[in-house]
């Protein structure tokens, strides 16, 4: 089953499950777009625990996210974002996950209810979020790979079996896909998040320094299908 995001009329807090999930949102140097993601996931009906996983950022990330009222996890230094979930993951409050990338655009308190739904509702062990009337480049490459999407909810106990979790940079979507494969028992479940894009890497850093980020995040997403888990 799809959800389409928002619902008609908006959403209050009476129409979802109680607060049972902690908002995880892993970040480094996202200064520009964290503090709006922040306020989103605060004005949404999961607003008790809203972390910001600060991975040894170099600007003002931190800072913004705690201004905009998140409570915010320093890493020392850059691990990558496998490490910072698991960081996230361990210091949340609630058995139930939400995690949301940085640098969204066009982030609603519409769209973490419709990911935390199917899960809350114990219809789904994870949601992928999908962009959708976003921007073209955005919806298209989410479309295609649907597995790197970074918009997820989850099960705490699920996330932490993750085979070396922390040490997938951003081949931690892949991980979690693969994982899912690997055992028919557990339920993933895709939902149209309308309206939402991101900054992509070209638009943060310029076109050389962007396509050079890119290219290291696919060595890093490559390099996680590559690796087999082990099995018993």
């Amino acid at each position: 089953m799809l959800f389409k995001a928002p619902w008609p009329g908006g959403i209050t807090d009476q129409e979802v499950k109680p607060l049972s999930l902690s908002v995880i949102i892993p970040a480094y140097n996202e200064e520009r777009t964290v503090a709006d993601v922040v306020r989103a996931a605060l004005a949404s009906p999961y607003r008790d625990d809203v972390i910001v996983i600060n991975d040894g950022s170099e600007d003002q990330t931190a800072a913004q996210a705690q201004a905009a009222g998140a409570r915010v996890l320093e890493l020392p230094e850059n691990r990558g974002k496998g490490a910072a979930m698991k960081a996230g993951a361990l210091a949340a409050y609630y058995p139930a996950l939400l995690f949301l990338d940085a640098d969204l655009i066009g982030l609603r308190p519409e769209h973490l209810v419709h990911l935390a739904t199917p899960l809350l509702e114990n219809k789904a062990d994870m949601t992928v979020g999908i962009f959708e009337q976003g921007r073209s480049t955005t919806d298209l490459a989410q479309l295609v790979a649907p597995y790197l999407s970074g918009q997820r909810a989850i099960r705490k106990e699920i996330l932490l079996d993750v085979y070396a979790l922390a040490d997938t940079r951003y081949g931690v979507e892949v991980a979690l896909t693969r994982h899912f494969r690997d055992r028919p028992h557990l339920r993933s479940q895709a939902v149209f998040l309308s309206g939402l894009t991101h900054r992509m890497k070209e638009e943060k850093l310029g076109l050389v320094e962007g396509f050079k980020a890119r290219m290291k995040m696919y060595w890093e997403v490559g390099s996680v299908i590559l690796d087999r888990e082990p099995r018993d």
